[in-house]
Order: structure tokens, then sequence, then C-alpha cells
């Protein structure tokens, strides 16, 4: 059994990973011993569930109440204030960490993170509830089955109104690819296989005479090496909440909505005329599956090293991506101009 520690009660480790720790407990009680013990030196954070979590203030205040061992850190704070924890989480004995989504903020951070893990034996999870999502299985069904024929494209839609936490100056995240991108990257690339960026697209939140800067919307388009073509758009200044996924194949389509928020955990399914509604708690499903994999998986068993190759692969084809747009831009491009294209 392990027991979780949980860095950063933002909205993240308060918010989700708490919830759908406990949530998992419900499904297996002998996934995870309690307390769950939390990291967080705001002055301000308390336990977010009063006698499910213990708050201390830092690292070494936690230590006394856990056994390195037997933990699973969860890493909750924003990709830009990552390295040097995950570094700091090594150092004291530390080995088994799931991360929050993006592995690194770019291919630099990602090479740090990489020497890390080779240089201490982390094993290293990222949080990927899609693709541990029944609907995510269910995508993985037909496009294996061949019944719509061979997949020729994906199309992603991931929409939703955040201006406040975006406008927030401790929100570290550098740009909308670092928000929702993310979450379909994972899926698409299991799906479709490696990819190279082949475009990208920002522009800025603006909200009355306020502007952020890269935190509008994005766009990246992939060529995946077996020729699909996968078009990922994100708008982080939606009036409305929209998450699917459609794949187009040679004989039809098949669109997922993912839940749009953890307000609602059912989802859809319709391919061609069949629609399916169901309800899918990925993150919990994540949860259940990382602690059991922790537990019974061997530090050497290979695929500890092909599921960070995939992040890591994601995390690059973000880095071109922001690379592609710095460099529009000093050519005397506008951000503004993306709006257009989106």
């Amino acid at each position: 059994m392990r027991q979780p520690l949980i860095v950063g009660l933002g909205r993240s480790g308060a918010g989700l990973h708490l919830q759908a720790l406990h949530t998992a407990r419900t499904r297996s009680p002998a996934v995870w011993t309690g307390p769950v013990v939390a990291v967080d030196p705001r002055p301000d954070a308390s336990a977010p569930a009063p006698g499910r979590v213990t708050v201390t203030r830092s690292l070494e205040e936690a230590r006394p109440l856990l056994s390195p061992a037997a933990t699973v850190v969860h890493v909750c704070t924003p990709p830009t204030a990552r390295l040097g924890l995950l570094a700091e989480l090594a150092a004291q004995g530390y080995r088994d960490i799931v991360v929050e989504k993006p592995l690194a903020a770019d291919a630099g951070e990602l090479a740090a993170v990489e020497r890390l893990r080779s240089r201490h034996g982390l094993r290293i999870t990222v949080v990927a509830h899609w693709q541990a999502s029944e609907l995510a299985r269910r995508l993985r069904a037909v496009t294996a089955s061949g019944e719509l024929g061979r997949l020729l494209r994906i199309d992603v839609a991931q929409h939703k109104p955040r201006f406040a936490r975006s406008l927030r100056p401790d929100d570290g995240h550098p740009t909308a690819f670092d928000v929702e991108v993310p979450h379909s990257l994972g899926l698409v690339l299991e799906l479709a296989g490696p990819a190279e960026t082949t475009g990208a697209r920002l522009t800025d939140l603006r909200a009355g005479e306020t502007v952020r800067p890269r935190m509008g919307s994005a766009l990246l388009e992939l060529r995946h090496t077996g020729g699909v073509r996968t078009r990922i758009v994100s708008d982080l200044t939606a009036p409305v909440r929209e998450r699917n996924v459609t794949l187009t194949f040679r004989h039809g389509t098949a669109v997922g909505h993912f839940a749009p928020s953890d307000a609602d955990d059912h989802v859809q399914l319709a391919v061609g005329d069949r629609r399916e509604v169901f309800r899918d708690d990925a993150l919990a499903a994540f949860m259940l599956r990382t602690y059991n994999r922790y537990a019974a998986t061997a530090h050497d068993d290979p695929s500890w090293d092909a599921g960070f190759a995939l992040h890591a692969g994601a995390v690059r084809l973000l880095d071109a991506a922001k690379r592609h747009c710095a460099e529009a831009s000093a050519a005397g491009g506008t951000r503004e101009e993306a709006v257009r294209a989106l």
C-alpha cells in the first residue's frame, strides 16, 4: 500500500487529486493508506477536507509523517515551478511521483527532468486521465477494429473560459499550450503514433484593458508518421466549455465528448448513427490504475520508460510549437492574425 503526499493545494491538488484519490479508495479500499499529507507553503492554505488531509508547510515538516519508499508524491504545482521541486523530492528519497501535465515547461527543463529520472531511478507518471478513461478505451477500440476503415484525421476542441486564473500573477502557465492541450496530446499520440509539429498559433487573452500575452487561444497541427493529420484547438476565452475529439476514418467518423468539468462525469460517444451516454470518472480511474502500478510493477519494467517517453514526446511537440510562434512573432507576424485562422 502507498501513502499519498500532495504538493500544492490549488485547484489541481485540492480540487481534483484529493477528490479522485478518495473516489478511487471507495472502489478499492486497499489502494492507499492514510492520512493524506499535503505540502503548501502559502499562509492561507488549509485542509480542504478536515480530518482527511494533514497540511504541512514544507517537505521537511512533512517528512516525519511519511516513508519515502511507500509514498506516492503528487506534484500539483504549475509547470514553471516544477524542476526544483522534483530535485528536492529526489534528494529526500522519494521515487514514485505523479506529475501534473505537462511534464515540463520546455525542452530544456525536460532534459533536466530526464537526468533526474535517470540519476535517482524515479518512476514518474504524468497525469493522463483522458487516456485512462473508458471513452478513450472505446475510441481506441473503434480505431483498432477497422470497422470504419483507416484513420485519416483527428480534430480536437478544448474550449473553456479561463479569465480569472489566467490573469493571476501566480498562474504559472506560460502559454495556452500548457493548459488544456496536454490532455489531448497524449491521447492523439496513442491513437495515431509519433508526430511532428507542422503548424502552431497563439493569441493573447484580453479582458477589458488587461492583456495576458499568449494565453488566449492555441492551435497545434501535427503530422503523424503513419500519415494521420491532427488539429488541436484550445480557446481559453470561449464563452462555453467544450472538450471533444473527432476521429475521421475512410468510411465514417467517431466523436467523443469528454466531461467538460468535474461537475458531471457523464460522457458521450457517437459512432456513425450510434450514440452512447455513460459515466466515466476518468481521473479516479487514472489514480486507481497508477497506484496499482506502483504497488505491483517492478522498477525495471520497460513500461515505465514507454509511458515517460510518450509524455516527453508531447513536451517536445509543444516546445516546437512555442518556438514556431516565437519565430513568427519575431519575423513581424502578430498573434491577432491567429484569431482568423482559428
